[in-house]
């Protein structure tokens, strides 16, 4: 175990915490154009999708509230956007600027493999045990 390893817990949460957050700034910045970005157009339409799970996904997420199902749902929405939108430009995610889906994508699915963890509302519905 490296000399942090007894920090394991907090460390993973503040990854599961700030990895929402900027998330959900994401989905923010598409649903309402805040954060300096460009809202895209309300309807059925895979941008403003993605705005939607970006949001919600990453305050559930980030506050640690159903974030198993809501991470694998980030992380499925993150592959897509990478296979459809970057990987037609180049093999590598260096060379079609897909370094930020491919890393939300892997990091989502560790989230939905280990679950909330500590300093969340799933740990705070769960019963304690003796």
């Amino acid at each position: 175990m490296g000399f942090l390893g007894r920090y394991t817990e907090p460390i993973y949460a503040l990854l599961r915490i700030v990895t929402g957050f900027l998330f959900a700034c994401h989905g923010a910045q598409k649903l309402f154009g805040a954060l300096g970005g460009d809202k895209v157009p309300p309807g059925p339409t895979l941008p403003f999708l993605a705005g939607v799970i970006e949001l919600v996904a990453g305050v559930l997420v980030m506050l640690g509230l159903f974030a198993s199902l809501a991470a694998l749902l980030a992380s499925g929405e993150m592959a897509v956007a990478y296979f459809k939108m970057h990987q037609p430009g180049g093999a590598l995610p260096i060379q079609n600027g897909g370094e930020l889906a491919a890393l939300y994508a892997f990091v989502f699915l560790y989230i939905a493999a280990r679950g909330s963890g500590i300093w969340s509302l799933d740990g705070l519905r769960r019963p304690r045990r003796p």
